[in-house]
């Protein structure tokens, strides 16, 4: 008789997870202080300005500028920051569409590094290899709230006169040698879309340290106007990116109670990289020292499929949701590099890449060779989505109870 419930077994977990996005009264009333003060804009508000001024005191950053969501402050970042036509930026080839995108649609041109195989965030090693007399930055991503290795990265930038913006999309309260991420070069973009930590549906951050920077964007968040100047006077090319008091007051709710939040997650990741780490094939991502704090937005690990008779990672993963372990999913499943619409250049106006040369030829997206990465998507890497993380010791042990048994009867998914 089978025990695996994908073959017809009892389950480890029937009752569901923690549902996401978590919320009680305060949204509640938050939200109906704003809608009652008739006050919704962020031109007749304080919420939007509030927001701006707690986040990025908790960022440990001077300035925060908000957006309409982190693609945006991405490529707010990017504007703000004066980024050229044709500038190449290099980033990881493991990551969201919107970190390219952001790119393309400020006229510049993305380039791809590897990631490192323990951490899989961006290799400081592969990114030299991609550096041209073209390229203007990195954007590293701190992905699933785990920094990046930003001292070699930043020393690399030094080394090159690159502009350093951190995709901080997934790292809110992430903290490298002690100082929270998005600051630690000249920018960093944060998101608060629905399935983020801090959330209003949409929504997102630029924090930085540089005054001129901050000037700069939110003037481009907002219609291309200056701090104090008049209403109908635009002085650079900007766009309406702006965040609304309603998201603003939901966001400053759930900040308020975001340590709390953060300190149940960095628990339930705790356990699980203890107890999974003794599992045979199973690996979760490593922890550097320089990481003193992860927002643990994800939890990932590397599957190695040697270990379970050479069973493919979607057919694991399928398993383990039959074992009620849900959302748990196989990530990002094709490199950035190798998206249709880089591969066959589908960009409408946004179309520099079709005539950019790099290293002598025009820009071919199936050249870049990031093995790290195509493993990862391929047959290795495992996410747990962070609200599995909210769960209580219960909960996890059933976690781990789901890894072991499918470890013990993996040959039934053999046959």
């Amino acid at each position: 008789m089978a025990k695996l419930a994908l073959k017809g077994g009892n389950p480890v977990r029937s009752s569901p997870y923690p549902a996401w996005p978590y919320w009680d009264d305060k949204e509640l009333e938050a939200v109906r202080g704003v809608i009652e003060s008739g006050r919704w804009g962020m031109a007749q508000g304080d919420r939007v300005k509030e927001l701006e001024k707690r986040f990025a005191a908790y960022q440990d950053a001077s300035f925060g500028i908000a957006v309409s969501s982190g693609t945006n402050a991405l490529r707010a970042a990017l504007l703000a920051a004066e980024i050229q036509t044709g500038a190449e930026v290099i980033m990881p080839a493991y990551t969201f569409v919107a970190t390219a995108t952001a790119v393309l649609e400020s006229n510049a041109v993305p380039v791809f590094a590897d990631i490192d195989p323990e951490t899989y965030n961006i290799s400081p090693e592969s990114v030299e290899q991609v550096i041209t007399d073209k390229t203007w930055g990195i954007m590293p991503v701190h992905l699933a709230g785990l920094p990046a290795d930003m001292d070699r990265l930043n020393s690399l930038a030094a080394r090159h006169g690159l502009v350093v913006i951190e995709d901080a999309c997934q790292a809110w309260g992430s903290q490298y040698k002690g100082r929270e991420v998005g600051a630690l070069g000249k920018a960093g973009a944060f998101s608060f879309q629905s399935s983020k930590h801090l959330t209003a549906g949409e929504g997102g951050m630029v924090v930085t340290n540089d005054p001129d920077f901050s000037e700069r964007c939110h003037s481009f968040v907002n219609c291309g106007r200056r701090t104090g100047g008049a209403w109908h006077e635009h002085v650079r090319l900007g766009g309406n990116y702006r965040l609304t008091e309603l998201q603003a007051a939901v966001v400053l709710v759930q900040l308020e109670r975001y340590p709390e939040m953060i300190a149940r997650r960095q628990a339930g990741a705790k356990f699980l990289r203890e107890r999974l780490a003794l599992i045979d094939g199973i690996k979760p991502i490593a922890l550097p020292d320089y990481v003193t704090s992860t927002s643990c937005h994800l939890f990932m690990l590397r599957y190695e499929s040697g270990a379970f008779g050479g069973l493919p990672k979607a057919i694991f993963i399928k398993a383990l949701n039959a074992e009620g372990i849900r959302p748990a999913h196989g990530g990002y499943y094709i490199p950035l590099f190798k998206q249709p619409l880089l591969l066959e250049k589908n960009l409408g106006p946004y179309d520099l890449i079709t005539r950019h040369e790099f290293r002598g030829q025009v820009i071919d997206y199936s050249d870049f060779d990031c093995p790290v990465t195509e493993r990862a998507c391929e047959s290795e890497a495992v996410w747990l989505l962070q609200n599995l993380l909210l769960a209580d010791r219960e909960g996890l042990e059933d976690i781990v109870r789901a890894f072991e048994k499918l470890r013990e009867n993996y040959h039934e998914l053999l046959e």
